[in-house]
């Protein structure tokens, strides 16, 4: 495998890859195969006429006689091992151009018949076997009935597979409900969901009396279409619902209660694989039959240490020894189990609860753990992507530390199982693939004579360091470019190439990646991959299934080559180039390629809207860097999508190293003013931040409008310390402050042209200040008027009593 250094790796963007038409299966007829026999399927869909093989995940399928009926449907012969667990097989379907969906198939140990109407009725019901599995359909408002005899004491189960058997189809899906009925029509058991099978039912009945008893089965809401298909299994098999301990170490037989519906128990041996499992399919099987479908349970090197009764007070918890899987069950409502284990000061601790997510037990767990003094230290209900408890903690002393088991809600019963592995932190690592279509698993065709990259994604824990990733067991004819992971990065490409002359081959291939320091050779992490099969309202994660391996092919080659020229200068921060990509179109081929990058380095932007056109070879690619864009060469890569043939395909470039340095220069951007009408300057600063080879010059852009310069493009030298811009601001440009002055450098060489850009600088347009109005002349003063003599004072009028005195006097 080619290894490829570069000093740094890139951040992976969301970027809106164009969605490749790879083949789609929408469902297979019929949707299970009975194990120790032959079948023909066939599968159901679109883009389908090119079939040539199938990928199955598990072992135990033997798939002959592949062929494409027309453009929608593909027949074949499946053959399962007669000593295959009964459950649900992980299938994919490979064409000349693509990899379609996973789909689940499911095998089972029971005579398949299909459900026949019309059955719609209590009245009317398909008359089966007992121990059958019936295929049917609900469509709208539909329900359907079975009738079989049951004699007194016989139980009954009945188990459907309606969402796990389900694909993504918008919002619709059939959420299936069952139920049992006696001849009075009295559901004597009935269930919706049930936590071990999630969004399908399982019920379970003991006859009272000899008869014949009616399964139904419908949709929840009474909803159901064309695509609500189901498959029943109907009869007397063992069915249980939780397994007691839930796992244990590799190779051993262990002894396990198996819990079932009622809360009965009984005791059975289970041969645990050879190797590690984080979900080993446990079967349960006696003289009544084989389960429908698996429990699945823990495999590890952990020792197990059951819980021990009384265990409900904090200091009378049972000590265990660490590192160790606590198995137990939250017995009856309001129950709580406590463990006790010794832990030293300095040393760090994961607490991770195994229930609902892994064993499908109905406990939702809560965990707390308590020191030394009986102080809680820490705790947890659910973590973000899983519904079981996770914590860590580093022991702030030695001493005895108890761990606190509860059901969130206070429920509990014989089938809230749980496994509580208590380890020391130890370096791990876990690895999946970024989606290049959303909501979508990749799925890897290689254009024979082409490449195509993937972004893989790295969970590092309790470890730090370079990774170096490798593709293993790949199919021939295609190779693996792989590229350091640096230690402060979490994502790197991965890139397949197929040799011209690649046959038509197809495998699952695991990725994996190891840490660069010797002292970390025991490190490894492998690939997994979630398959979102059923999304509902707002695109929730109705059901989902994991695989460790990811489906890659040889495809048929694409009728044009793809070269993006390498660049010969940097990008510096704050700057900008354009990658240029050619192509060399087949004689013939005319169309559309759209252009996209697969991911930008940090603090990179890539224009992904540029297309060539059916008349085009050339096309420049727009990209640019921000003020703290990642320093260092980075790998890049540009994903062509085109239609051919049968649909659609992609291809990558081979990489590009896209060199990101330090700007070259720093402006400083004095604030300007000049009135409407005038001419002015506006002065920049400029400090040269390193050398330079070539010739250097600066551009004044932004100037608002109505202001123009006569001389927007400068010549700088090593000794430039400022520029000046004239400028002409006309008479009717727009008043006001503008913050759009930019500076653009470009520096010259024989190697290509380096462009930066910084602003904002400022430019005030004032309006001319109104012309001054003259002032009138001065005028003398006037001579003062002469002071008018005063008037000699009025006599008082005399008063009737005066006027008689005076009279009197005279």
């Amino acid at each position: 495998m080619k290894r490829i250094v570069y000093p740094l790796l890139a951040t992976l963007v969301v970027a809106a890859v164009a969605t490749a038409a790879q083949p789609v299966v929408s469902r297979l007829q019929p949707l299970g195969v009975r194990r120790g026999e032959a079948t023909k399927v066939t599968f159901h869909g679109s883009r389908l006429q090119d079939a040539r093989d199938v990928l199955a995940d598990l072992p135990g399928l033997t798939i002959t006689d592949v062929k494409p009926l027309d453009n929608s449907k593909v027949e074949m012969t499946i053959t399962a091992a007669e000593d295959l667990a009964p459950g649900l097989y992980p299938v994919r379907l490979v064409t000349d151009t693509g990899i379609s969906n996973l789909r689940l198939l499911s095998v089972g140990d029971l005579p398949v018949v299909q459900e026949v109407e019309p059955n719609s009725e209590f009245e009317t019901p398909q008359k089966i076997e007992l121990n059958t599995t019936v295929e049917g359909i609900i469509k709208t408002e539909d329900q359907d009935f079975f009738a079989v005899d049951l004699k007194a004491g016989q139980t009954l189960v009945v188990e459907v597979e309606g969402v796990r058997l389900a694909s993504n189809q918008g919002n619709r899906f059939l959420d299936p409900y069952i139920a049992i009925l006696d001849s009075g029509r009295f559901e004597k058991s009935t269930r919706d969901d049930i936590p071990l099978l999630q969004q399908d039912g399982l019920c379970a009945y003991t006859a009272e009396a000899d008869g014949t008893y009616t399964v139904l089965v419908r949709d929840a809401s009474f909803g159901g279409d064309n695509a609500a298909h189901y498959r029943v299994h109907i009869g007397t098999f063992p069915r249980p619902v939780a397994v007691v301990p839930s796992g244990g170490r590799p190779g051993e037989i262990l002894t396990a209660e198996l819990v079932n519906l009622d809360g009965s128990k009984r005791t059975a041996q289970i041969q645990l694989p050879s190797e590690p499992q984080d979900r080993f399919p446990a079967i349960s099987e006696d003289e009544n039959g084989v389960s429908p479908s698996p429990n699945y349970i823990r495999v590890n090197d952990l020792p197990v240490a059951m819980e021990e009764e009384p265990n409900e007070e904090l200091q009378k918890a049972p000590q265990v020894t660490v590192p160790a899987a606590l198995c137990g069950v939250i017995g009856e409502p309001g129950d709580v189990d406590y463990f006790a284990f010794e832990a030293t000061k300095g040393r760090k601790y994961i607490v991770q609860m195994y229930a609902r997510g892994t064993l499908r037990s109905p406990l939702d767990s809560v965990v707390n753990v308590y020191g030394p003094d009986s102080k809680r230290v820490t705790g947890n209900d659910d973590t973000a992507n899983m519904p079981d408890s996770y914590c860590e903690f580093t022991a702030a002393a030695d001493g005895l530390y108890r761990v606190r088991i509860n059901d969130q809600l206070g429920n509990g019963g014989p089938a809230f199982a749980y496994r509580l592995e208590v380890t020391e932190a130890v370096p791990s690592l876990q690895l999946d693939l970024a989606e290049l279509d959303r909501y979508q698993a990749v799925v890897w065709p290689v254009p024979r004579g082409a490449q195509m990259a993937v972004m893989v994604n790295a969970a590092r824990k309790q470890f730090g360091g370079e990774l170096n990733i490798e593709a293993l067991n790949l199919p021939e004819g295609i190779t693996a470019t792989a590229f350091p992971m640096r230690a402060d990065r979490s994502t790197v490409p991965l890139m397949l190439s197929a040799a011209e002359d690649a046959g038509k081959t197809a495998a699952l291939v695991d990725v994996v990646a190891k840490p660069s320091d010797e002292k970390l050779a025991h490190v490894s992490g492998h690939l997994k991959q979630e398959h979102k099969l059923v999304l509902g309202q707002n695109r929730r994660n109705i059901w989902n299934w994991k695989t460790d391996r990811v489906a890659v092919s040889v495809a048929e080659p694409v009728p044009f080559k793809l070269t993006v020229v390498q660049p010969q200068v940097p990008v510096v921060r704050s700057g900008s180039m354009s990658l240029v990509v050619n192509v060399e179109r087949n004689e013939g081929f005319e169309g559309e390629i759209t252009l996209q990058s697969l991911y930008n380095p940090p603090g990179v932007s890539v224009n992904n809207s540029r297309k060539l056109a059916k008349d085009k070879t050339q096309v420049e690619i727009p990209l640019t860097a921000n003020g703290s864009a990642g320093l260092g060469e980075w790998p890049m890569f540009l994903i062509a999508t085109t239609g051919i043939g049968n649909g659609s395909a992609r291809i990558t470039s081979t990489p590009i190293s896209l060199d990101v340095q330090e700007a070259f220069f720093s402006f400083e951007f004095p604030k300007s003013a000049a009135e409407q009408g005038t001419e002015s300057v506006v002065a920049v600063g400029v400090e040269i931040a390193r050398e330079f080879e070539g010739e250097a010059e600066v551009e004044i852009v932004g100037l608002p409008p109505g202001v123009s310069s006569s001389a927007p493009i400068q010549k700088i030298t090593p000794e430039t310390t400022q520029v000046s811009f004239p400028i002409a601001v006309a008479a009717d440009a727009r008043p006001g402050t503008h913050k759009t002055l930019n500076v653009r450098a470009r520096i010259t060489s024989d190697k290509g042209v380096i462009t930066q850009t910084q602003g904002t600088g400022e430019l005030r347009v004032d309006k001319p200040l109104p012309p001054k109005k003259e002032e009138p002349k001065e005028k003398k003063p006037a001579e003062p008027k002469p002071k008018a003599k005063p008037e000699p004072p009025k006599e008082r009028p005399l008063s009737r009593l005066e006027q008689l005195r005076k009279a009197r006097e005279n």
